[in-house]
């Protein structure tokens, strides 16, 4: 019954992402990406890894995608030019599986040989954070803090532009 559950989680896991590279609505995108996370929630749930379904539920399928969500809803697409067929996609394909060409076999090797340290286990993950990788973690999120407190700011301003450009329209009548 494992073995069942497991196949379609990765089923939907798959699919979401294929759904996230193949639409081109962004907002069906972001839903195909939700799709996709918590599915990776259920293969921990599978995998007795509760802790780490919560942590994928809680912070990329609720923070993230509501993020997202939120700068999509900020982007005006009228001024941008509509992008509907992009020329380059054949050589995006042809570098994507040759990324995966020369990931897997590295994987494979990786996992045959067993190597598992200190590090790569969760006390050893969590010394890592809080130690070597405590900074620039915190770094990290005063830069995506500032950058959407800088969207905001922008958004507001040109609305604020745009309501005073249509309240006194230039039409010759003083």
């Amino acid at each position: 019954m494992a073995w069942f559950v497991f196949i379609l989680l990765a089923v939907l896991t798959i699919g979401g992402g294929l759904g996230v590279v193949a639409t081109r609505n962004v907002v069906h995108a972001a839903l195909s990406l939700l799709v996709s996370l918590v599915a990776v929630a259920g293969i921990y749930l599978v995998l007795f890894a509760e802790f780490l379904a919560l942590v994928q539920v809680l912070i990329y399928g609720g923070a993230i995608i509501i993020v997202l969500l939120f700068a999509i809803m900020m982007t005006r697409n009228d001024e941008y030019p509509r992008i509907t067929d992009n020329k380059q996609w054949p050589l995006a394909a042809i570098a994507a599986l040759a990324l995966m060409g020369i990931l897997v076999p590295a994987f494979a090797i990786n996992s045959v040989e067993g190597t598992h340290s200190q590090s790569a286990s969760l006390t050893g993950i969590g010394e890592a954070l809080f130690t070597t990788w405590a900074v620039p973690f915190e770094i990290a999120s005063l830069v995506l803090l500032v950058a959407l407190i800088g969207a905001i700011i922008i958004a507001r301003s040109d609305d604020g532009a745009r309501s005073d450009d249509a309240a006194s329209p230039d039409d010759g009548d003083n």
